[in-house]
């Protein structure tokens, strides 16, 4: 089968969210930051961020705090605190929204990321919670990326084949999810994972499909 024709067979394209959907890099430093000084830690590191950008907000508290009795106390204030102080220092990628209409309705959309109780906030905030048609978060997998789970269920529930999807993602954790599941990954800002393509705007999703430019904004 000819690229080009296979890539009419794309029924789905799916998102992760934090560095392909949003730029999040000042709202969770400061997120995890304020958690960190709060136990009396120093500031959320570079080297911390890189960890707690691919992961779950449970796995990025254990890499933080070593000791179970420091961890409970930073799990409890994380829950007092909550993540929406900080959606509105989150940045919506360039083209996401054009895109969104762009596909639909004749592909479906839909988010696979190891966020958990925050997505639906921030889908609301930003007004896409109507542009997906499914979202599958931590919480509704047992085993959150680089398991295969959360892309499985995107094939189950669209009754679609690995080849019928792509994955749009920026880490290895998207990397090794795409691989396991058998889906093409479009990986996005970052050439290094050996992704099947390699995109530095969300607006070239559109070529790699074979649709046209889109004839007007969406905001």
């Amino acid at each position: 089968m000819s690229e080009m024709n296979r890539n009419k067979t794309i029924k789905v394209v799916a998102f992760d969210c934090d560095g392909v959907m949003f730029d999040t890099q000042n709202a969770n430093t400061a997120y995890y930051s304020r958690i960190l000084e709060a136990m009396g830690k120093p500031a959320l590191t570079p080297e911390q961020f890189e960890y707690v950008h691919m992961h779950t907000v449970d796995s990025s508290l254990s890499f933080l705090f070593q000791d179970e009795v420091t961890l409970k106390k930073a799990r409890d204030y994380r829950n007092q605190m909550g993540y929406l102080p900080f959606i509105g220092a989150m940045l919506e990628e360039p083209g996401l929204k054009p895109l969104l209409h762009k596909l639909r309705p004749d592909r479906k959309t839909a988010v696979v990321t190891n966020r958990s109780d925050t997505m639906n906030a921030v889908l609301e905030t930003f007004h896409l919670k109507d542009l997906f048609d499914l979202v599958v978060t931590a919480l509704d997998v047992t085993y959150a990326k680089p398991h295969p789970e959360g892309l499985e269920k995107i094939l189950a529930h669209f009754k679609v084949e690995p080849h019928e999807v792509i994955y749009v993602g920026d880490s290895e954790l998207d990397a090794k999810a795409a691989k396991a599941a058998g889906i093409s990954l479009v990986a996005y800002n970052n050439p290094t994972l050996g992704g099947q393509y390699d995109i530095s705007a969300l607006s070239e999703i559109e070529a790699i499909l074979g649709l046209h430019a889109p004839e007007s904004n969406y905001f």
